[in-house]
């Protein structure tokens, strides 16, 4: 559904992401784990083409992506910070990502309704605050029912019960069959949500697979020292 091979990418002479190459299937929930500066953000934007990579390939369902971007309605993206204008109305906002998607097919609006964001609609987003503008990121991000999703920090900013609400989506979406690559400093959504995770750290992959696989191979039963432990080990050593 989505593979990465020999993804590289330099910002002048410092190298993010280091020959990177992995395969995401479907009906699953991947959440990629590394510290500040290890690749993800880079590697995310170049997945949706806001960043062009120096070498390698990135496949969306078979599609190899180029200059075109066609791809990227297969995917729904929910940014950690929304950059929406500020004196728009959140019922304009749908109204204007609808228009711009020209989305052919259901909507889905599961979010939609469980947020209750019609009662907001005549808002403006400026006055909202920060949860309720990550309730409607969130809305958005699977509005238009896409077979993967790519979701920053997804939880952050929610009130508890939203957040249960998002992670039952999640999962539901993941029985329909569907990808949700999640990016979090978050151990409670990984170990609630996770079939496999990524560790990248200095643009490296250090460890995919199984979230057991890797407190086994650490020797660590919490995640938190697992990912220590990982993360001590030098740059060049994959944990197999």
């Amino acid at each position: 559904m989505l593979r990465l091979s020999h993804l590289s990418k330099s910002f002048g002479r410092l190298q993010v992401v280091k020959d990177l190459s992995v395969d995401f299937g479907r009906s699953q929930v991947v959440c990629l784990i590394g510290p500040n500066g290890s690749g993800k953000t880079t590697m995310i934007k170049c997945i949706l083409g806001l960043v062009i990579p120096d070498e390698g390939k990135i496949v969306v369902n078979s599609h190899q992506v180029g200059r075109s971007w066609n791809y990227r309605r297969a995917i729904g993206y929910m940014p950690q910070i929304n950059r929406f204008p500020d004196n728009i109305k959140v019922k304009q906002l749908f109204e204007m990502i609808k228009d711009i998607r020209q989305h052919r097919g259901d909507y889905d609006e599961e979010l939609y309704r469980a947020f209750n964001i019609e009662l907001i609609g005549e808002k403006r987003m400026s006055t909202l605050s920060g949860g309720m503008r990550q309730k409607v990121n969130a809305a958005l991000a699977f509005l238009f029912n896409p077979a993967i999703l790519i979701l920053d920090e997804p939880t952050a900013g929610l009130d508890p019960a939203a957040s249960e609400i998002l992670k039952e989506k999640i999962l539901s979406c993941r029985t329909e069959g569907k990808l949700i690559v999640i990016t979090t400093h978050n151990m409670s959504d990984v170990e609630e949500l996770a079939d496999q995770v990524m560790l990248l750290h200095d643009g490296t992959l250090k460890f995919y697979g199984q979230l057991s696989e890797l407190k086994t191979k650490t020797g660590s039963n919490k995640l938190s020292r697992a990912l220590i432990e990982a993360y001590s080990r030098t740059a060049d050593t994959v944990i197999k």
